[in-house]
């Protein structure tokens, strides 16, 4: 990815600005952007397309973000709907989002060779959701339906999931034996509503079981974290994500419960519009888990030309995970592909 220049260095925190004031400065998330999870699965396309050579195809989009599609998409990859869209013999990438057991047997069945860039914090859900199926537990997984991640986990133990959409979807959960109940669940969600969804549930299921590690990713909470911390000091904030990225939706909605006056979603800098900027002193800035870092530059850039040139940095967390790469990817997989449509 290309990246822009840094913004100016921030401000010594607790200087002549109080918050709200009358003084135009930003307040920029820390971390932001790309979690560890993300960049494996971009790099994944990458890395397959150097190795391998277009066309690449990609089982929907790679990470929920349109700049990082269309990037992919001029070198090379192509992006698909359903397995079956890729002629034989090709190579097929499964997005970080994760896909169920059926879609490894279509691709299987087509005669594609498959590199799996699902997130490890995402397999691990799945791994739990088999786990939990073996011990004939009912589980309840916390999520929005239609979401791929969702429909990926579900696809692990079909007849023992139910999705819980929500507080509000509780009283429609039905369990064979509410003392074998356990909950998992979608890994962007906002942890507030996650456990606002677990509370409502256990007022229901008091013996229900909690898995034995938090399934919200790390990435996520660090974001929402930072997000609450600047809320409460900013009159906007701007979310830099794509309308179907479930973790940046949220942090517009954690910064809205944190006490930001207002809070927007945005792609590109140009989709911001100035009259937001009306009576805004202080301006927080951040972005979700599967944004590259050109774009929050873009808006950095927009705001100083508009006079927001203080930046002082907002910092909840420091961030020093990375995954290796798909196994895949150290295998000879077009030979692979030409081998199986031969046989």
């Amino acid at each position: 990815m290309t990246s822009s220049p840094s913004p100016k260095p921030a401000t010594t925190p607790g200087d002549d600005a109080s918050p709200r004031s009358g003084r135009r400065k930003v307040l920029l998330a820390a971390p932001r952007g790309y979690c560890a999870g993300v960049d494996r699965a971009v790099i994944a396309v990458e890395k397959a397309l150097e190795q391998y050579g277009a066309p690449v195809y990609v089982r929907h989009e790679i990470v929920h973000n349109k700049y990082v599609v269309k990037t992919l998409e001029k070198k090379g990859a192509i992006f698909v709907e359903e397995t079956g869209e890729v002629p034989e013999g090709n190579i097929v990438i499964f997005s970080a989002h994760g896909v169920a057991p059926v879609v490894h047997e279509e691709a299987k069945r087509g005669k594609l060779a498959s590199i799996d860039a699902t997130c490890p914090l995402v397999t691990k859900v799945h791994k739990e959701a088999v786990r939990y199926a073996k011990e004939d537990y009912d589980i309840l997984l916390i999520g929005h339906e239609g979401h791929e991640e969702v429909i990926g986990t579900s696809g692990e133990a079909p007849e023992h999931i139910t999705l819980v959409d929500g507080p509000e979807d509780v009283a429609n959960v039905d369990v064979r034996d509410p003392d074998k109940v356990v909950w998992l669940s979608q890994t962007t969600l906002s942890v507030d509503e996650t456990m606002e969804t677990v509370d409502a549930l256990k007022g229901r299921y008091p013996n229900l079981l909690s898995p034995p590690s938090d399934d919200i990713c790390y990435a996520t909470q660090n974001r929402q974290i930072a997000v609450k911390q600047m809320g409460a000091e900013a009159d906007l904030v701007i979310v830099v994500g794509s309308k179907n990225s479930s973790n940046s939706v949220r942090l517009v909605e954690v910064a809205l419960g944190a006490g930001a006056r207002d809070a927007h979603l945005v792609d590109y800098a140009e989709e911001i519009d100035e009259a937001w900027l009306e009576g805004v002193g202080t301006v927080g800035v951040t972005s979700g888990a599967s944004v590259p870092e050109v774009l929050v530059h873009g808006v950095l850039d927009w705001l100083a030309q508009r006079g927001y040139e203080d930046v002082e940095t907002i910092t909840a967390a420091e961030e020093s995970i990375h995954f290796s790469l798909p196994k895949e990817l150290r295998r000879d997989l077009r030979a692979e592909a030409k081998a199986a449509t031969e046989g």
